[in-house]
């Protein structure tokens, strides 16, 4: 495996810095998000309409802050906020 190349000029070791920064929080943000996410399939798979409703209204905030960011896709929180809240309404 060829060894990481140094960066020579001031901006660019600072790119680099900002960018090891940026990865770490797009992953913490990511992985927050896809919690969110199962503990609302859980919720549905359950049947629970309360406790799903609940683990939703907890999970917009954190995909639509990734999509602020441009952690993910706008469309994908869209999609993915559409299909859970039919879903959702769907249960008896």
């Amino acid at each position: 495996m060829a060894a990481k190349k140094v960066k020579r000029n001031p901006s660019a070791r600072k790119a680099a810095r900002q960018a090891v920064r940026r990865a770490a929080v797009n992953t913490a943000r990511l992985t927050a998000i896809k919690t969110e996410l199962k503990k609302v399939e859980a919720a549905i798979a359950a049947g629970s309409k309360s406790a799903a409703q609940a683990a939703f209204k907890a999970a917009q905030p954190l995909l639509m802050r990734g999509t602020n960011s441009g952690t993910v896709h706008k469309n994908m929180v869209a999609r993915k906020l559409s299909r859970l809240s039919a879903r959702i309404k769907a249960l008896a």
